[in-house]
């Protein structure tokens, strides 16, 4: 497999207007700040959207946008095997507002941290209540091993159980996310 094609933040914002933009971050981290005009399609939601970003692909090129551009290139690589072209953001959000691109950031949504930096914590504090909890219990050292072996097999597959489960937590939905959901849907098929 092929690595699909990436755009730098200047080349995407050049050609901005050519592109249908689709963040698929979670509804939480896309509120806190997204590319101009995109519309948010989570990764774990993206089989359900192929029918409408088929649609949107024939009209125009698709633009792929997560926040570092992990993401993204995993939604590239699921696009390219249902046969709809897509080129990935090099670097996500986190690339294009560090070149002085700016963010749509809505009036009263509240910042998350990005997933990376979530996962981060979470596999953090696993492994440190589990070496703590192993000095009074050694079998709780099983649980560093646990999600030190998931952060390797994460690693190896370029997938994220952990981000899949954190994306499900309530500070990482928007409000009226399914309404949204289907409202983006509506407009990719239009």
């Amino acid at each position: 497999m092929t690595s699909p094609a990436s755009l730098s933040p200047t080349q995407a914002a050049a050609r901005i207007g050519e592109f249908t933009v689709i963040d698929v971050r979670a509804p939480g981290e896309y509120a806190s700040g997204h590319v101009p005009g995109a519309l948010n399609i989570p990764l774990d939601r993206l089989d359900e959207a192929l029918p409408a970003l088929k649609a949107a692909s024939a009209r125009g090129s698709l633009l792929m946008v997560c926040a570092s551009g992990v993401r993204s290139t995993r939604a590239c690589d699921v696009l390219s095997a249902a046969d709809i072209d897509a080129v990935t953001l090099s670097g996500g959000t986190s690339a294009w507002e560090g070149e002085g691109h700016g963010l749509d950031r809505p009036a009263g949504a509240r910042a998350t941290w990005p997933m990376e930096r979530q996962v981060r914590f979470a596999a953090g504090s696993l492994v440190v209540a589990g070496l703590l909890a192993g000095r009074r219990f050694p079998a709780a050292r099983w649980l560093s091993a646990g999600v030190g072996s998931g952060l390797v097999f994460s690693a190896v597959t370029n997938t994220c159980g952990m981000a899949a489960v954190l994306s499900k937590l309530p500070h990482n939905r928007a409000p009226r996310s399914a309404a949204d959901f289907d409202a983006t849907l509506d407009a990719l098929q239009s």
